[in-house]
């Protein structure tokens, strides 16, 4: 043992909105923090996180910026920081083949097979009885190449499929709220929370609970196959929010 004190861990969870989400008032950002005991930190934060990003330098920077939102206390003790964050992370390989090369991915079937407008995780979940959304036609695409741009400036490394990093003490995920509603697990611990002041901020709420979960209990998550490229990226889901009569396979 070295004797040096552990630095703190918190969990941010980052329901994501638009580009141009000012005047939505359905559907903004909306972050919560949470501390290793579960609390929330400061006070749950609903708005537009565009001028954040273009303004924070790194993923230092840019984590600051979040707890200056939530009106957290000043970040010390160097924190290790997981954040969970709800929007597609990555396109299909199928996909960007397509639109690099012009290569083609052959017979095209029915909707939930298409490999074009969903990855391998978000078919495995379609597998599972689960019914994701489509960076390419659901009408997500800003909020995911908003999740994307966010990557690619404060966490560009891979940690492996599905993790991706600053290099220093930022973690980032993608989380999938509709997918916890039939988690026990995650319901459980939603549940002394209560229902906060808006819906995207309940999502952020199971957006930094599945955070806390991967750094902690990464065995209740499922994890990607080998198969699955890190290019494509992995929405992390609790076991038990897949529904029981199917089981589980991992891709």
């Amino acid at each position: 043992m070295s004797g040096e004190s552990q630095a703190p861990s918190f969990y941010i969870g980052w329901d994501v909105g638009g580009w141009n989400c000012d005047k939505n008032g359905k559907s903004r950002d909306a972050l919560v923090i949470l501390d290793a005991e579960l609390n929330i930190v400061g006070k749950p934060w609903r708005g537009n996180l565009r001028a954040a990003i273009n303004e924070a330098a790194d993923g230092s920077d840019w984590v600051s910026k979040l707890f200056a939102l939530c009106k957290a206390p000043d970040l010390s003790g160097r924190p290790q920081i997981t954040l969970a964050i709800d929007t597609p992370l990555g396109f299909s390989e199928e996909f960007t083949r397509l639109v690099t090369q012009r290569i083609h991915a052959g017979e095209v079937g029915n909707s939930a097979t298409n490999p074009y407008l969903f990855r391998q995780t978000e078919r495995f979940l379609f597998e599972h009885g689960l019914k994701p959304l489509s960076a390419i036609k659901d009408m997500i695409g800003s909020q995911a190449t908003k999740g994307m741009h966010v990557l690619a400036k404060f966490a560009p490394q891979t940690l492996r499929c599905g993790a991706w990093s600053d290099g220093k003490r930022l973690t980032a995920i993608e989380a999938y709220p509709s997918a916890c509603k039939a988690s026990a697990t995650i319901q459980g611990m939603q549940h002394p929370f209560g229902k906060l002041a808006h819906d995207d901020l309940d999502d952020a709420l199971t957006c930094a609970l599945l955070a806390y979960l991967f750094d902690t209990h990464p065995d209740q998550l499922i994890s990607p196959g080998a198969s699955v490229p890190a290019s494509e990226g992995w929405i992390w889901v609790p076991k038990d929010g897949l529904p029981p009569n199917l089981g589980i396979t991992e891709s």
